[in-house]
């Protein structure tokens, strides 16, 4: 995991990654993490968020947050998701998180996706797999997006949110086609499933 962060070794390293690309509710989440190198703040179980079993991600979030040199969350709503789509929407939520960060880094490396910015980056295919930064990025995301998630659910109680964190499973679509479209919902990802 500490590979990529050794290449850059001296220098001040951010990793960048996104959740919440899939769902049909809900916005995209970025998330710009620079962790502290030091071999006694290495910080066990970093992992892909994917990987991780809800409990571990929240327990890592607390951690990564404590030890972070600096790191910023950016949401960018579904309105913005169906006017620009979502690779756009995403690209925009990753260069607001950089732009947010208050330590500047010298080097970002970010899950996939290539940015417009003036920092050197390294786009790293299954980033949030190899890379430390991006990993800790990934859990950050990912935690803040299932907690909104979770908060939304006791607003439209309808839907089952805190249970599919707006993904499009099957008591999801059958919610929609019973109670149609909320105001979170993503006009351009639900248009099969709503008239």
């Amino acid at each position: 995991m500490l590979d990529y962060e050794k290449k850059y070794q001296g220098k001040i390293v951010a990793g960048i990654d996104e959740a919440g690309r899939g769902p049909l509710a809900g916005p995209v989440v970025c998330a710009c993490v620079i962790m502290p190198m030091d071999e006694d703040k290495i910080i066990d179980g970093i992992n892909d968020s994917k990987k991780l079993s809800t409990k571990k991600r929240e327990a890592l979030y607390e951690k990564i947050i404590s030890t972070a040199v600096s790191y910023s969350i950016i949401e960018i709503d579904e309105k913005t998701i169906d006017e620009i789509n979502i690779l756009q929407a995403t690209r925009l939520g990753m260069k607001r998180a950089l732009e947010s960060i208050k330590v500047k880094p010298d080097i970002v490396l970010i899950d996939a996706v290539k940015i417009d910015c003036s920092v050197p980056q390294e786009n790293i295919i299954r980033g949030d797999a190899l890379s430390y930064n991006i990993a800790a990025a990934s859990i950050l995301a990912k935690v803040y997006r299932d907690r909104l998630m979770v908060s939304l659910d006791e607003k439209y109680p309808q839907y089952n949110f805190a249970k599919h964190k707006g993904y499009g499973t099957k008591t999801h679509i059958e919610a929609l086609k019973k109670y149609g479209k909320s105001k979170i919902h993503r006009e351009s990802f639900i248009k099969n499933f709503v008239s």
